[in-house]
Parts: C-alpha cells; sequence; structure tokens
C-alpha cells in the first residue's frame, strides 16, 4: 500500500527500496567486474600458466565465459523460490551466495602451488558467481518495478541499473590504485612481486564488507505488494519453470533477443577491449600497446558516460515508450559497430581516439542498459515474472557476454578489429528485429502482462 504523498510502499521508505535494489547489484557487478579484470591481469599468470600468453589469456576468458553458462541456471533456480516464496528472501541469498564465492577466490592457491586443482576451484567459484548474479538482477529488477509509482517504472528501475557501472567504478578503481601504489604493469609483470604474489586477492576480500552492508540493507524490506496480492488471489503456480515454458515461451524469446546487443557490446567494450588495448602493437602483437594503468584510466572516464546515459533513457522510456526508445538506440549500436576500424585499427589509433570509443560504446551502454528493468518483467506475469525475466535476461548472457570476449579476440587476431565491429552490429541488427516484433509494454499492467 501507497501512503498519499508516494514516499512509502508497504510502510517502507521508497528510499529504502532505492538503496536496496542498488547495493545488491552494485555489490554483485563489483565482485563479477573483479573477476572479469583479473582474468585479464591476474589469472593467465597464476591459474593458466602454460602455454603461450594468448593460449593463456583464452583459457582464462573461457573461465570467464563460465559463469554466464551458470547464470540461466541461476534464474531457474533462484526464480523459483522467487515466484514461490517471495521477492525479499531470495534477493538476501542470491546476495550470500555471490559474496561467499567472491571471499573464497581471494583466498584460492595458485597453479605454482597445488597444480590442477587451482584453475578447477577458480571454475567452481566462478560457476557459483554466476549462479547468483542469475538470480540477483531480475529480483532488483522486480523490487524496483513492482514497487513504482504509476507512469514512472523505467525511471524507478534506472536504480538496479545503476549497480553496473557502480560496481565497474568501485572495481577497477580498486585495481588502479593498487596498481599505482605499486607501479605493476601487465605487459611485463613481476611474477614475484607483491602484486601477483598477494596483493590481487584484497580486492575480493573486501567485498565481505560490502555484503554485510548490502544484507543488513535488504532484511528491512517487506514483500512487493503486486507479489502480495497474487498470492492473495491464489496465483503461486507450483513449477514457475515449467509454466513460464507453457504460457510465456514467446515472451522469453523476444526478451532474450531485446536484451542480446546490450550484452554483446558492453562485455566487448570492457572485457575484450581491455585485452586488446593493453596487447603489444604490431609486429609483436595484435593491441594498442596501452600500459594498463593509463587503460583501466581511460575505463573510468568512460564509465562516467555509462552512468549519466541511465537517467537519460529511463526518462525517455517512460516519455515515448520502451519500443521506440530502443529502436533509436539499437540503431545507434549497428552504427557504432562501423567505427571499430576507425578508432582502433594499430596503424594509426590513439590514445585520444581509443578514450572517444569507450565513451561512445559506454554512453550506447547506459541508454540500452537502463530500461531493460522495465521492459523484462513487463513481459511476464506476476507468478512467473522473477523466473520468465531471470531466464530471458541470463540466455541473453550467454549469447552476448559469455561469448563476447573470446569471439572478439578471435576474430581481432584473425581478422582485424574491425571483424570485430561486424558481430556486434550483426547483434544489435537481431535485437532490432526483436524489439520490431515486440509491443509496447509501457501501459502494460504488471498484474496483466503484454500479449505479444
Amino acid at each position: 500500500m501507497t501512503d498519499r504523498n508516494d514516499t512509502t510502499v508497504n510502510g517502507v521508505p521508497r528510499s529504502r527500496i532505492v538503496v536496496a535494489s542498488m547495493v545488491g547489484t552494485t555489490i554483485e557487478f563489483y565482485d563479477f567486474y573483479l573477476y572479469a579484470t583479473a582474468a585479464v591481469t591476474v589469472f593467465p599468470h597464476l591459474f593458466f600458466p602454460k602455454g603461450n600468453p594468448t593460449t593463456a589469456l583464452l583459457a582464462s576468458l573461457a573461465t570467464f565465459g563460465l559463469a554466464f553458462v551458470a547464470r540461466p541456471v541461476g534464474s531457474i533456480l533462484f526464480g523459483h523460490f522467487g515466484d514461490r516464496i517471495g521477492r525479499k528472501a531470495t534477493l538476501v541469498a542470491s546476495l550470500l551466495t555471490m559474496g561467499i564465492a567472491t571471499f573464497v577466490i581471494g583466498l584460492l592457491p595458485t597453479y605454482h602451488q597445488v597444480g590442477v586443482i587451482a584453475p578447477a576451484l577458480l571454475a567452481l567459484m566462478r560457476f557459483s558467481q554466476g549462479l547468483a548474479l542469475g538470480g540477483e538482477w531480475s529480483g532488483a529488477a522486480l523490487l524496483a518495478a513492482e514497487t513504482a509509482a504509476p507512469g514512472k517504472r523505467a525511471r524507478a528501475g534506472i536504480w538496479p541499473q545503476f549497480g553496473a557501472p557502480a560496481g565497474f567504478l568501485l572495481a577497477n578503481g580498486m585495481f588502479l590504485i593498487l596498481l599505482v601504489w605499486l607501479g605493476h604493469g601487465n605487459t611485463s609483470p613481476d611474477l614475484d612481486g607483491p602484486f601477483l604474489t598477494w596483493v590481487w586477492r584484497i580486492p575480493f576480500l573486501l567485498s565481505a564488507i560490502m555484503v554485510v552492508i548490502g544484507l543488513y540493507v535488504r532484511l528491512q524490506l517487506t514483500e512487493t505488494p503486486v507479489f502480495a496480492k497474487a498470492l492473495e488471489r491464489g496465483e503461486k503456480v507450483r513449477v514457475p519453470l515449467a509454466e513460464v515454458f507453457r504460457s510465456s515461451w514467446r515472451q522469453l524469446i523476444i526478451g532474450t533477443f531485446v536484451m542480446l546487443a546490450t550484452y554483446t557490446l558492453f562485455y566487448t567494450v570492457t572485457t575484450w577491449v581491455l585485452s586488446y588495448g593493453i596487447a603489444k602493437r604490431p609486429p609483436a602483437g595484435i593491441g594498442l600497446g596501452i600500459g594498463y594503468v593509463d587503460f583501466l584510466r581511460l575505463q573510468l572516464i568512460a564509465v562516467l558516460f555509462f552512468a549519466a546515459a541511465i537517467p537519460i533513457a529511463g526518462e525517455l522510456a517512460d516519455r515515448y515508450g520502451r519500443r521506440r526508445t530502443l529502436l533509436v538506440i539499437t540503431a545507434l549500436i549497428v552504427c557504432y559497430g562501423g567505427t571499430f576500424k576507425l578508432m582502433l585499427d594499430p596503424a594509426h589509433a590513439s590514445t585520444a581516439s581509443t578514450l572517444l570509443f569507450l565513451i561512445i560504446g559506454m554512453t550506447l551502454m547506459g541508454l540500452t542498459f537502463a530500461p531493460m528493468s522495465a521492459v523484462l518483467p513487463e513481459l511476464f506475469p506476476t507468478n512467473v515474472r522473477y523466473t520468465g525475466s531471470g531466464i530471458a535476461y541470463n540466455l541473453a548472457s550467454i549469447l552476448g557476454a559469455a561469448v563476447a570476449p573470446f569471439i572478439a579476440t578471435w576474430l581481432a587476431t584473425s581478422y582485424g578489429v574491425a571483424w570485430v565491429g561486424v558481430y556486434v552490429a550483426s547483434a544489435a541488427v537481431l535485437t532490432f528485429i526483436a524489439l520490431l516484433i515486440m509491443r509496447e509494454t509501457k501501459e502494460v499492467s504488471l498484474e496483466e502482462p503484454v500479449l505479444l
């Protein structure tokens, strides 16, 4: 129940809901990005040292992609309980799972200490991270959407989306501080230096502090009114997974491809471009030869544009509709795919062109990511909304994010950086087609899913 001045929902201040929806995704994305950064700078040296550097990097990125395989499993697991027990308890469980897995990564022995057990344990923890994030985002999006004021769902939904740039800033900012402090360089790393010996563990271990804060905030919540009313009407289903495939399979397909460009874009302009940017220039390598610390600075500048674009897109999606807004943004992503050779070709790329490339990519990411926390929940009925939105979101993570760094690395190495742009543009074309098929969801009631 919302009071007259629209400041509380079921007695819970909206400010607390905002913090709860944002703090959890911030922690989850912080943990996720820690691994993404370490997958390029730490793990190839400590967990996958055999073979040449490119092979080690690809092995590390393959483990990075393992979490995306786990994410649909997590969306099914946490979605089952989120649709049957409630949003609050499930959000607490997903946060705990992610926090424990990330903390344990900070304690793992390396390949030189225990052999193949080390990468196996790393893969297990990475799988656990993916499992948790598979349930986190959809729960946070539902918390925001199901408590939003009328006509403001996209604007309310920007708060869990802020977790992505906030987590990125915290994770990469932490690594930047440590690297500057120690003077570590990734092009010629000191395997016996303090950074690769023990300092890299610090950001993973510090995540425990944020998990405690996140748990405290989430334990103060009550159940969302939309879900509570669904329970009162007796709409709870025994097996949400079976029900969502029976009644909402079309929404699953459309939601998955609507998210495809977002995922492909983001993990190309973060994880892949980091490895490409710090790799040696030809003929010794296939990258841009930018120092790791310098490249981190460029990414941290660009991610500010990501954060700034989120509220803009939320406003546009509420004013003009989700479909129209995303069609324009997706068309811009297709055009952006044509700029890769212009701005990233080692023959003429500069630090300035690289920064411009990152800023444009991150701005587009903020614009396309912001409306998703409204769009995906609006596609599904309440009794399968957690499961349905989570599966669509995380199936897209497999098609778009899990393979993006690996495919982009292979394309850049084998055919040149222009083909990485073709890959991003192709994903955006598929998203554009899905948006053309999808009907507008702006006016849909969360108690009555849109008919697609």
